[in-house]
């Protein structure tokens, strides 16, 4: 899984505002389909200051070709970010830096067999994993879309993030309130079910007099 975090280079980017501050690491993902087990790659922008899901894609086969393509269907026009943290992996061919610096950004490498500069982008892989894929057993690459296309729109939209305030990614000024047992007079909690009831989403919802 490719995704924008935060590294552990603090001295290099200790003094960059969060919502600059991007990353991307790999999480490979087996599907069986068709009678055979397939290795699908998953390509996630993820920014750092929100914790919001910019972009997402999946590939079974990842290239710099399709890297650069990533980062350019993903990444916003308006120079919103200024520098852009990746790992050493092979797949950052000396062209994708090159494009990425084309595209205003500042490439800066973490160090080299350092998991621990991964620490955002490692929280969200085992947070995708925990919340999502541990549960589905997808059937093919169309399924496994589906469902990362549901779970990642509650992620942003309907996830509370403790490091937000508890806030939600998609607007880190919506912030979640803490009713404990008592409900505003003439309402009612409504769920919604999310991945066929893996989560739930509840909101409140006036009654009908």
């Amino acid at each position: 899984m490719f995704c924008g975090v935060q590294g552990a280079i603090a001295p290099i980017v200790g003094d960059v505002p969060p919502q600059s501050r991007r990353r991307r690491t790999r999480l490979r993902f087996r599907h069986r389909g068709d009678g055979h087990l397939s290795t699908v790659y998953v390509f996630v922008l993820l920014d750092i200051g929100t914790r919001r899901i910019v972009h997402c894609n999946l590939t079974e086969h990842p290239t710099a070709e399709l890297t650069i393509q990533q980062f350019r269907n993903g990444l916003p026009l308006d120079g919103t970010y200024r520098f852009l943290v990746h790992d050493r992996d092979g797949i950052f061919a000396p062209a994708v830096d090159e494009a990425l610096r084309s595209m205003s950004l500042r490439v800066l490498k973490t160090p080299v067999r350092a998991p621990q500069a991964n620490a955002h982008c490692e929280r969200f892989i085992g947070t995708a994993r925990r919340e999502c894929l541990d549960w589905m057993i997808p059937l093919n690459e169309r399924h496994l879309r589906s469902v990362l296309a549901e779970w990642i729109s509650h992620y942003n939209r309907e996830r509370p993030h403790s490091v937000l305030g508890p806030g939600f990614p998609e607007d880190t000024t919506r912030q979640a309130t803490l009713t404990g047992h008592r409900l505003p007079a003439a309402h009612r909690v409504v769920a919604s079910t999310r991945l066929g009831g893996l989560h739930h989403h509840y909101t409140l919802e006036p009654i009908a007099a």
